[in-house]
């Protein structure tokens, strides 16, 4: 779990990024083993999942901390968590209010899915029934992985 500092981004340039909202106490929150299981799977070819969680559906109420322990201790999840923050409205984070515009769609739910392509733009956005092993998303997964990373990256 990332503290409360702000992260770089740019860290994952010339990644394939499956980004998605998680809460500790949604009808979803069993996704998390998936998402585990996809980040651990193809990692080594260039995916990497991060999670935000938020509390803007009223399903995650606990500390930066607790919500770690709980994601690590439940799921075994090594894929990258940051702090709590909200993902929907004027009070999004900065990152989510620019996925919603180049997606065309904010989170509707828990455990909506941006995957981005690893030149930086969202290549598609899927709904919290879309699970980490839906097999359309991990078609489009295994294309963005087969692209060659942008020259400098």
């Amino acid at each position: 779990m990332q503290d409360d500092q702000p992260q770089s981004l740019c860290q994952y340039s010339g990644k394939v990024l499956v980004v998605v909202n998680t809460a500790s106490y949604c009808g979803f929150t069993g996704q998390y083993k998936g998402l585990e299981e996809l980040y651990s799977s193809h990692k080594a070819q260039g995916l990497v999942v991060l999670g935000f969680p938020s509390n803007d559906f009223k399903q995650e109420t606990g500390s930066n901390q607790q919500i770690g322990a709980f994601c690590e201790n439940t799921f075994g999840v090594k894929f990258p968590m940051f702090a709590k923050s909200a993902v929907t409205g004027p009070q999004a984070s900065a990152f989510y209010r620019q996925l919603a515009v180049a997606a065309g769609k904010a989170p509707g739910w828990n455990f909506y899915k941006y995957l981005v392509g690893r030149d930086g733009k969202v290549a598609g956005a899927y709904s919290s029934m879309t699970g980490p092993a839906d097999k359309d998303l991990l078609r489009e997964i295994d294309r963005l992985l087969a692209q060659p990373s942008p020259a400098g990256q």
